[in-house]
């Protein structure tokens, strides 16, 4: 696939990796350790079973070896679910806990040195990082969110973190989809996974996530230039401002007419940092990167009989 700049770049959707997936641990020999591989699976069994625990109560999930392979050694994990209360209907379970894990494990090892766009929608999220774009879809991302405040989850996934330190054989370790894959789809370089080994501290303190919103704009700046414009969204008060040359050629054109309460719909850019207490990430600026629509506000004898 092509990005917008005529780049090859490798499309990863996280929904491959639902229900089975590949384990890829890198390295020169063809083997590895049997404690590793055996401290590693018991590892991800307890991060995915803790994962549905959260995600669908009253089912039980089994973790399964199925298959090992080449590569430099591959191993094939698979989930089973099953009704453990006999209460519950199969529309209502969630086959993504391998997908939370492999997004968790994906979204923490992200390299803080390399540019990294984050654009969330209604259907997904996708993470753009170098030559790679990663689709997880929104309701993976969701519940990953959920997954990640367990205690539980997070020790499995440092007790990974910590299986693959004490095998200096290993240089990286990630996700495939089939053993005929001659590079794995996902691959982290063993310092990334090395950092999941306490997971309250492995995420980057800044980020950046774009997403599309509609803004009620309260005061406009009409010219060009950085200066903010102020406007409501979600019911708060937010300053940004708005970077959109073409939006511009159509004002001055005078093909845009704007007045406090008319609507944009636009993609908005959102600078976070982490608050390195508690976790939480928190808003710290705004940019408007594209109006997509404009809206008028519609006052009451304006308004359609």
């Amino acid at each position: 696939m092509l990005n917008n700049k005529g780049k090859v770049v490798q499309v990863i959707n996280i929904k491959e990796y639902n229900e089975e997936v590949i384990l890829h641990f890198g390295g020169e020999k063809q083997k590895i350790n049997a404690y590793t591989l055996a401290s590693t699976l018991v590892s991800i069994a307890d991060a995915v079973k803790e994962a549905n625990s959260v995600i669908n109560p009253g089912y039980d999930v089994e973790v399964l070896v199925e298959a090992f392979g080449k590569g430099s050694f591959r191993a094939k994990v698979k989930t089973k679910y099953k009704d453990a209360r006999n209460i519950f209907s199969k529309e209502n379970l969630k086959a993504i806990s391998l997908g939370v894990l492999a997004s968790f494990i994906y979204e923490h090892t992200l390299a803080p040195d390399s540019d990294v766009k984050i654009n969330i929608n209604s259907e997904e999220v996708v993470i753009e990082q170098g030559d790679k774009t990663i689709i997880i879809p929104r309701s993976t991302y969701e519940a990953t969110k959920e997954v990640q405040k367990s205690k539980k989850f997070k020790n499995s996934i440092s007790r990974i973190s910590n299986s693959i330190e004490k095998d200096k054989s290993i240089t990286s370790f990630g996700f495939t989809s089939s053993f005929e894959d001659e590079i794995p789809k996902i691959e982290i370089p063993r310092k990334g996974i090395l950092l999941l080994s306490d997971p309250d501290d492995i995420a980057e303190p800044t980020r950046e996530i774009e997403e599309a919103a509609t803004l009620f704009i309260k005061r406009a700046i009409l010219e060009r230039s950085k200066r903010k414009w102020e406007f409501v969204w979600r019911g708060f008060k937010i300053s940004a401002p708005v970077l959109d040359e073409h939006f511009y050629n159509d004002f001055f054109a005078h093909k845009v007419t704007i007045a406090p309460g008319d609507q944009l719909d636009v993609r908005l850019k959102i600078y976070q940092s982490k608050d390195e207490d508690t976790g939480i990430y928190s808003n710290d600026r705004y940019e408007v990167i594209t109006v997509k629509r404009h809206i008028p506000h519609v006052t009451q004898d304006e308004a359609p009989l």
